[in-house]
């Protein structure tokens, strides 16, 4: 999502297609700067975040039915919040390897510095999994099903 919604609406420094000039797919271009191209790709963003959407919605349902007591724990605990970091690290560090490096059909931000900026994407997903393998780590287990206490 931040991926998505900072780099992709917000900031407006890519789209899913916006490198199909000089992509290594054959995906036919799509230009940003005209109202055909910009359309196509605001489509192929909206697949994109389709697709994440039923992602999150599919996970939250498979937690919501795996946990029949101490939510509230659930939600406060640091292997949760540390897999959830790991999961985005991997994300980003799949669709930027796919994407931006072999397929090519868009980079983080187009321009002289374009390899670094999509260096800099693949940096930030191993970061986030390794900061979240290290958070998952510090959390204890907790029992899903009955109480409060934690699992020993």
């Amino acid at each position: 999502f931040v991926d998505g919604i900072l780099l992709h609406q917000l900031l407006q420094w890519h789209h899913m297609l916006s490198s199909t000039d000089t992509d290594r797919a054959g995906v036919r271009h799509y230009p940003i700067d005209t109202v055909p191209g910009l359309r196509m790709n605001t489509l192929w963003d909206g697949l994109f975040h389709t697709v994440t959407w039923l992602a999150v919605l599919v996970g939250l349902g498979l937690l919501y039915s795996r946990v029949t007591g101490s939510r509230g724990r659930v939600w406060r605990s640091r292997v949760l919040w540390g897999w959830i970091l790991v999961g985005w690290g991997l994300f980003n560090l799949v669709e930027g390897l796919i994407d931006h490096h072999l397929l090519g059909i868009h980079h983080v931000r187009t321009g002289p510095y374009q390899l670094w900026w999509d260096l800099g994407f693949l940096i930030l997903g191993a970061f986030l999994v390794l900061a979240g393998w290290l958070l998952q780590r510090t959390g204890g287990a907790l029992d899903l099903c009955h109480g409060d206490e934690p699992v020993p």
